[in-house]
Order: C-alpha cells, then sequence, then structure tokens
C-alpha cells in the first residue's frame, strides 16, 4: 500500500479500538456535551425530494432524525468505522429506515460516491463533529464541496475555540479530547472560506453555540454552477465565466 492508503487504514482502524466498546452508550453520553447537532439538523432540513450525505455518520442518530422527520429525503453515511456503522445499521433497522438509509465504511478524505451510494452529488452534505477527529482535515472539506449538487448545502457543526469560556475549561477540554484523539481545528473557519472560494461556493455563514464551544458553518453551490465552479447555461452547457 501506499504511505496515504496505510494511514487511512490505520486511522480507520484507531476508530474501530475507539469505539468498540463506546458504540453502545454513545448517543446517551454524547448528548451532553455535543452541542449544535439539532441546530445543524435544521440547517440540513428542506421539504420534498432531498438527497443528503453525512460524513463520520457515526451511529446514524443524525440521519435517522433527519429521514424521520421529512418523508422526502434519502440519506446517505459514511464512516471509517466499521464498529460504528454495526450500530448504526442496528438502529436504523429498528426505525424501519433500511429502504431510504444507505451506509458504507470508508475514507471521508477519499471515496467515490458513486460507488458506494450509486450518485456522485448531493442536495445536502453534513459534517458533525468529525473534522476534528480526522488527520488531514483539510481533504474532507474539499471532498465535502466537491460532492454538493447545484443549490447544495454544506453544513459543519464542531467544536470550537471557546474564546469566551474559562481558560481553565479551554486547557481541560482539550486535555479530555485528546483521550479520544480529538483535536479542534482553530484554523478550520480560515480553511473554509479558502476551500469555498476554490469550489465557487457562496452565501458563507459562521454562528456559535455556547460562548464559542461549538461552531456551526455552512456553504452552497449556486445554482447556476456545476462542483468544478464552471457556469452553466440553462441547458446545462458550460459557458464562459
Amino acid at each position: 500500500m501506499t504511505e496515504d492508503g496505510s494511514g487511512r487504514r490505520a486511522h480507520a482502524a484507531l476508530m474501530d479500538d475507539v469505539y468498540r466498546h463506546q458504540r453502545h452508550v454513545y448517543d446517551l453520553s454524547r448528548r451532553y456535551f455535543l452541542l449544535g447537532r439539532d441546530h445543524a439538523l435544521r440547517q440540513v432540513a428542506r421539504p420534498g425530494e432531498c438527497h443528503v450525505l453525512e460524513l463520520g455518520c457515526g451511529t446514524a442518530r443524525n440521519l435517522i432524525s433527519l429521514v424521520g422527520r421529512h418523508p422526502g429525503m434519502r440519506a446517505y453515511g459514511l464512516d471509517a468505522s466499521e464498529q460504528m456503522l454495526s450500530t448504526a445499521r442496528a438502529a436504523v433497522a429498528r426505525a424501519r429506515l433500511a429502504d431510504r438509509v444507505r451506509m458504507a465504511v470508508g475514507d471521508a478524505r477519499a471515496f467515490d460516491a458513486t460507488e458506494l451510494f450509486g450518485r456522485g452529488q448531493f442536495d445536502r452534505v453534513l459534517l458533525s463533529y468529525m473534522v476534528s477527529m480526522v488527520p488531514g482535515w483539510e481533504g474532507v472539506l474539499d471532498r465535502a464541496m466537491r460532492l454538493l449538487a447545484p443549490d447544495g448545502l454544506l453544513v459543519i457543526v464542531d467544536f470550537g475555540d471557546a474564546p469566551r469560556l474559562p481558560r481553565w475549561f479551554r486547557a481541560a477540554l482539550r486535555a479530555w479530547l485528546a483521550r479520544f484523539h480529538v483535536e479542534p481545528r482553530s484554523a478550520l473557519w480560515e480553511c473554509f472560506q479558502a476551500a469555498a472560494a476554490v469550489h465557487g461556493l457562496s452565501d458563507l455563514q459562521r454562528s456559535e453555540v455556547g460562548r464559542g464551544y461549538a461552531v456551526l458553518l455552512s456553504a452552497r453551490r449556486p445554482a447556476a454552477t456545476h462542483p468544478g465552479g464552471v457556469a452553466k447555461s440553462p441547458s446545462g452547457e458550460a459557458v464562459p465565466g
């Protein structure tokens, strides 16, 4: 394998090891400190037919919530941990949503959406507390933006720098998160802006939850462009930008 391939396999093995036992209590325990997830889900929600992809879907908690509330949604989940997906598949089956939720194991930095899910673009792409867990997370931003369909929306919720919380709390939080191989990305907003410019996304938004404990980011692909940022005529033909 290449060095990159070895790194991806090592990360997947690490995630399986981390969640081998935690997956059984993940949703119950994380509800108290993964703030802003429901805010993100409200942004992702859309009436009518909609295809939503979550990178780092974990136990499928978010996808089950979305699909259960919105009959027109079809959901797709990717996760590096087969252990987590085992729990996710069981949860989807219990919710009787297996016909509307598809999941696959894979690395969010390098995967073929068409091969895994039968489609290469999505109306919504969600990253919920996963950027802080992935080495080379900038590649996740690139991949997520490439997968947005015209008028598609990318939504990210993750740990922030908590600048308005006490210094001792910020230090304790980072030390505790490090035990689970989680690292808040101080440069997330700047990298998000830069990647959005490369991919021609617009309407960039940033908000905070809990005095900066968590951040919510979003960006939209204009309806008149395709993932390369090239303008298209109503007939779908590329036209000079």
